[in-house]
Parts: structure tokens; C-alpha cells; sequence
């Protein structure tokens, strides 16, 4: 059976740099589980590999759609599936790595997406609903109709609150019921990479000031002179939105960046609900040990199999 490397864990942990030594090690290819990566033009503030990672090694699934395109999971799934027996073909590795919960097991557990087509009016109403009284009201009614989904999905993603909703009214079915699992034609072993929790924000806080000296604000305001308004999903991001509501004079500098730090705190928190430490099926490795190493040694037993 082909095999798959993944690596999993919350924002800021490592994974992107891991992935990167082990492809080059192993002669791997990276196929990208990052729900905000797929937009072209939103480089800074989804830290997107940098154009000599993306010459070293193969990327895949980054920079494909423009940031007012829809795009769901279930597309995601199929260009990931795509890529993946892609790289299989040609005897190479494919490394799955991301922070994105829905996307990566979409792929490792096979889900089954409910083929519900999108109502434009429906979802435009739910919108409305959202802007005058705030997402939150919709995240409850989700969490009455459908709780498993609503335990899965960021309040703070209104677009996924509002599929799940949309899935549940036309299934006539609760959406976490309507996913069927169908085992890939794939082998995989799932790395996890973790540390305290006190560390994981401070490396993330220290990647937002980063963003900022590397121009996160000028990359919002480009987007926006370019005509991507803060109400599509894609500007609703962590770091999209706080620079967005400082170009408009809502916040200053250093609130947004407050901000910006605290939903990544609270970002990394709902990424362990997606990735348990208890999970057996996850193989995890707390970053401050030798972990190039260790992993190297998971994956070249894994591949010697």
C-alpha cells in the first residue's frame, strides 16, 4: 500500500520547518492542510512558505484561488486526494501537513462529503443575520441543531457555521451524521508536534510581530486597494481582519496586534479539540527535545516497513 506522512499539531508549532527537512530527507512533496494558504495574494498573514522553501521542495494546494472565491471542503479534499496519488505515481512522498482539523481528516479518514449544492439566497440571509447580530447567534443555533458539528467548527468561522447549517436544512439531517468514512487507498502515519501551551504563545506572539516588520500591513492594504472588502471570508482571517479594522481607523496599531495574538491563543486552544494528545493514532513529539531526529527515525522505520 502507498504511504503518506502527515504532520499535525497547532499554528506555530513547527510543522512547515519539519516538513520541509523530512521532504528533502525522504524525497517527499508537501501538500498543504491550511485553510487560509489556498488564497493567492495573503502571504505574510498565513505565513505562507517562502519563495526558496517553495524551490527547495514541491508545495501543493498553496496560492490556487483568489481571496473572493468560494472554495469548500469538499474541493479541498478532491485536489488534496489529486495531488497526493499525483506524488504516489512518480515514487515519491507525499507529507500532509497543516493545522486545519477539517481538512486533514477529510483526507486521512476518507470522509464521505454530503453533496448538498450551495443556496446563494440562503446563505445570503444567514450573512445578513450575522452582520446585524453577530455570528455567535448562528454558531447557537447551530450547537441546538447539530451540537458533534458545532463542537468541530471555530464560532469564529461563520462561512463553516453557516454550510453546516445549510447541509442540516436540506439533508433534513444533522451535518456531523451525513459524514461516512471511507478508508484511503493510502497508509498513513500522523506526526504530532507539541509543547506547553505557555511556549506555543509565546512563539506565536513573537511570529506577529514578525508579520508585522515584514509587512502584514501593507500586504491588507494592498488587498484591499485591490478590491477585497473585510466582508468575505478569506479577510475574516486572524491578522486579515485586525489590520483591516486599523486601515479603517477602528483600532490602533497596537490594539490590533493585541488582538491578533489573542484569537491565536484562542486558535490554538480550539486546534486541540481537532488533535488530541490522547488520540492513539497520533504520534506526538513535544518540540523542545531533538525532534528532527526522532521523527526521521518514526518515518524511515514507518517507510522500511
Amino acid at each position: 500500500m502507498a504511504r503518506l506522512v502527515a504532520i499535525v499539531g497547532p499554528t506555530g508549532v513547527g510543522k512547515s520547518q519539519l516538513a520541509l527537512r523530512l521532504a528533502q530527507v525522504f524525497g517527499g512533496e508537501i501538500v498543504s492542510a491550511d485553510s487560509r494558504q489556498v488564497y493567492r495574494y495573503m502571504d505574510i498573514g498565513t505565513a505562507k512558505p517562502t519563495p526558496e522553501e517553495l524551490s527547495l521542495v514541491p508545495h501543493h494546494l498553496i496560492s490556487i484561488i483568489n481571496p473572493d472565491e468560494d472554495f469548500s471542503l469538499a474541493e479541498y479534499q478532491k485536489l488534496a486526494m489529486r495531488a497526493i496519488e499525483d506524488i504516489h505515481q512518480r515514487h515519491r512522498l507525499p507529507l500532509l501537513v497543516g493545522g486545519s482539523g477539517l481538512y486533514l481528516w477529510s483526507v486521512l479518514e476518507g470522509w464521505q462529503i454530503p453533496q448538498v449544492p450551495p443556496d446563494t439566497e440562503f446563505r445570503r440571509s444567514l450573512e445578513e443575520r450575522a452582520a446585524r447580530a453577530g455570528g455567535d447567534q448562528l454558531y447557537q443555533e447551530l450547537a441546538r441543531v447539530d451540537p458533534v458539528a458545532a463542537q468541530r467548527i471555530d464560532p469564529r468561522n461563520v462561512r463553516r457555521v453557516i454550510r453546516a447549517l445549510e447541509v442540516a436544512r436540506y439533508a433534513r439531517a444533522p451535518f456531523s451524521q451525513l459524514q461516512r468514512k471511507q478508508a484511503p487507498s493510502f497508509e498513513a502515519v500522523i506526526i504530532g508536534l507539541t509543547t506547553e501551551r505557555a511556549e506555543l504563545y509565546r512563539r506565536v506572539d513573537q511570529r506577529v510581530d514578525r508579520m508585522i516588520e515584514h509587512g502584514l500591513v501593507e500586504e491588507v492594504r494592498r488587498l484591499v486597494e485591490m478590491g477585497y472588502g473585510l466582508d468575505l471570508p478569506a479577510m475574516s482571517g486572524i491578522g486579515y481582519r485586525q489590520i483591516g479594522l486599523f486601515l479603517r481607523g477602528e483600532l490602533t496599531l497596537e490594539e490590533a496586534v493585541r488582538q491578533i495574538k489573542r484569537e491565536t491563543h484562542r486558535l490554538i486552544r480550539h486546534q486541540y479539540s481537532w488533535f488530541r494528545l490522547k488520540d492513539e493514532r497520533i504520534r506526538w513529539f513535544d518540540i523542545q527535545g531533538d525532534v528532527e531526529a526522532e521523527v526521521g527515525r518514526v518515518v524511515a522505520g514507518f517507510l522500511s516497513r
